[in-house]
């Protein structure tokens, strides 16, 4: 199966709940007027898309309508896959560095998926002839470092680990000792997700990245929070927690296959400006793939019986 067919199973749930309405609501209004409108907000908020979000998109399609003067409610299905891809575009902000060792601090609430895509993200590095090399800086709980342990040796990856309760921060500055010494070509670290306690894990942030500030000269490459679409506005809550205690620089949207609503990805992408990386499609090894917008937006509004393009 190809990436876009991949993508396009991932969100069959989807494509058959809010998008389905949707096209319903298109293809059977005799006319754009204010029902019209009240019942697209309401299909958009039902399926997790927010309320300011989805103001936001119903009246920009407001002023398209006018401005090109459309009549046929059908027309609009367009602007709205316009609209959505408006706001899922963003310029690549990722850390533009020079250096021979790239690092990927990893954060998220435990249970989102964190683990899970920090294995398949390795799996995905090394498929490209990257070597990696995983830190295990979630020493909070033994079983975070034991499943990334299972994950490394499924992958085929070494995993750097000290004992449960030990300093994040040590665990990671010997991830970049060894990463250095066995001539790795990215370290990715996972680092502790709960939440019960604000100024801890701010602290613990701040104190892991201070270490890869100085060893490298810099802050991290990349920040990636991971995020449990099925989560629906919990999963934005999140989000707005953690882009207060860390510099987070792309989602890791996971379970976006498990949601038959879907609409947390413009949510996100509007209310939090941060671009989503990689989307969660699935429970294989190869089923976390980049976010391409286009992709996304195409896949999303799709015949939903033709799974065979590439």
């Amino acid at each position: 199966m190809g990436i876009f067919s991949k993508i396009k199973e991932g969100l069959k749930k989807t494509r058959k709940g809010f998008v389905s309405q949707i096209t319903n609501l298109f293809s059977s209004s005799s006319s754009i007027d204010e029902e019209f409108f009240e019942e697209l907000e309401d299909i958009l908020i039902g399926a997790d898309v927010g309320v300011d979000t989805t103001m936001k998109i119903v009246e920009q399609i407001k002023e398209r309508i006018n401005e090109e003067k459309i009549k046929d409610p059908q027309d609009v299905d367009e602007i709205l896959k316009e609209e959505v891809l408006n706001m899922l575009h963003f310029d690549s902000d990722e850390r533009e560095v020079d250096d021979s060792l790239k690092v990927t601090l990893i954060v998220g609430v435990n249970g989102a998926g964190k683990t899970t895509s920090i294995g398949k993200l390795a799996n995905r590095y090394k498929q490209n002839d990257q070597k990696v090399l995983l830190a295990a800086a979630d020493t909070f709980r033994a079983a975070a470092i034991d499943q990334l342990k299972i994950w490394g040796d499924r992958v085929g990856v070494d995993v750097i680990r000290h004992q449960e309760g030990s300093d994040p921060a040590a665990v990671v500055y010997d991830g970049l000792q060894a990463a250095r010494a066995r001539k790795v070509d990215h370290l990715i670290c996972d680092t502790a997700g709960r939440l019960h306690n604000k100024k801890n894990l701010m602290d613990e942030l701040n104190k892991i990245s201070r270490v890869i500030d100085r060893e490298l000269g810099h802050p991290p490459h990349e920040v990636l929070l991971v995020l449990d679409a099925t989560t629906g506005q919990n999963a934005l809550n999140q989000a707005k927690l953690f882009s207060e205690v860390t510099p987070v620089s792309g989602i890791v949207l996971t379970k976006l296959d498990g949601t038959a609503k879907g609409g947390i990805v413009l949510a996100l992408a509007d209310e939090l400006k941060l671009p989503i990386k990689y989307i969660g499609v699935g429970e294989g090894i190869n089923d976390l793939q980049d976010f391409v917008s286009e992709q996304f937006v195409d896949a999303l509004f799709s015949n939903s019986e033709d799974l065979t393009e590439n």
